[in-house]
């Protein structure tokens, strides 16, 4: 039989554990900022969600306000547009010898993020709306059900 102070230890730990797993999908996503290239917004956040379905569902809640208040997606005139969600991580930092995104829009030196794709949005004539997430494809059908694709 298990003693009660290993039983209320057990308790305590699992609680915590149940704690930390709340706040980190609970925790709200922050935008950084966003910098701009034509149709491609690259959308520099903290927090992003976790799973597929989070970062989908992210966006569909969110996308009205990200139009209302920071302008993107910035369709061309044909209504093509994409946006990526790049993990800010530890910040700008200078071009150095890794591979890191770097903003023209910027001065240089620290003008680069490491490059830590979480998410991205695309709008086209052929596919209509996609999501690319970093292992999987989804589109929007036509009747606005989501349908996971297979890479070609």
């Amino acid at each position: 039989m298990i003693s009660k102070k290993r039983y209320y230890a057990v308790l305590l730990v699992g609680c915590i554990v149940l704690a930390y797993f709340c706040w980190l999908f609970l925790r709200p996503v922050e935008i950084v900022a966003i910098h701009r290239n034509d149709n491609h917004s690259y959308v520099l956040v903290k927090n992003f969600p976790l799973t597929d379905n989070g970062k989908i569902n992210w966006w569909l809640e969110n996308k009205s306000r990200l139009k209302r208040k920071c302008d993107i997606p910035q369709p061309d005139a044909n209504g093509f547009f994409t946006i990526v969600f790049w993990d800010f991580g530890d910040g700008y930092k200078e071009e150095g010898k890794y591979e890191r995104l770097c903003f023209d829009d910027m001065p240089p030196p620290v003008n680069c993020i490491d490059k830590d794709k979480v998410f991205t949005v695309s709008n086209s004539r052929n596919l209509g709306i996609t999501f690319l997430t970093n292992d999987n494809y989804y589109m929007l059908n036509k009747s606005g059900k989501l349908v996971k694709q297979k890479f070609s």
